[in-house]
């Protein structure tokens, strides 16, 4: 057999193993891609000497999703406060503390990330009277915050639009929220 030929059934060899029992790759996309994903974007945010820190919806430094101790403040007066979990499908849940049960102290919102560090909440809840039960309001309250490179708080602006039953507006208030990262320590 010449040497060409040779070297050509070798290398085809060679090549075939290597499909045969290299492991498997996943690239990110595709139909057959798995349930776990990674946002593929970095940035960096200027205060971490060089270091490039991940970009994503998932648990890390600058990320909002976990568990938040949350003051909401309006022309200098508290307005709300409570605790906030913000999911990583891009869900949020609100225990509110400044609302009796009997009158609905949970809500929940949908959220997105909107640059580096930078939080879009759209959120909502329900106000109930605690004598007859029946609906008093329904309350949109937006936030857009930002998350401090460590990741252990946030702060930033809220409206919060309340409607009568019927969806009349009944006011409007704009202020401030902040947050501390409640951890397991």
């Amino acid at each position: 057999m010449p040497m060409s030929t040779r070297s050509l059934l070798m290398a085809t060899a060679v090549l075939a193993a290597s499909w045969v029992f290299a492991p498997a790759a996943w690239a990110g996309c595709g139909v057959n891609a798995p349930a776990l994903k990674k946002h593929a974007s970095w940035t960096s945010d200027g205060r971490d000497n060089g270091m490039l820190i991940q970009v994503n919806q998932g648990q890390g430094p600058g990320s909002i999703v976990g568990m938040w101790s949350v003051t909401m403040t309006a022309g200098g007066n508290p307005f709300d406060w409570g605790y906030q979990v913000w999911h990583d499908d891009g869900t949020e849940i609100m225990n509110s503390g400044s609302r009796a049960p009997a009158t609905e102290n949970f809500c929940m919102g949908v959220w997105e990330q909107n640059g580096p560090f930078r939080y879009k909440l759209n959120h909502f809840a329900l106000s109930y009277d605690a004598t007859s039960g029946a609906l008093n309001a329904k309350v949109n309250i937006k936030e857009n915050v930002v998350v401090d490179g460590r990741g252990s708080s946030f702060s930033g602006p809220f409206t919060a639009d309340i409607y009568s039953p019927t969806g009349s507006l009944l006011q409007h208030i704009a202020g401030q929220i902040v947050g501390q990262r409640v951890t397991v320590n």
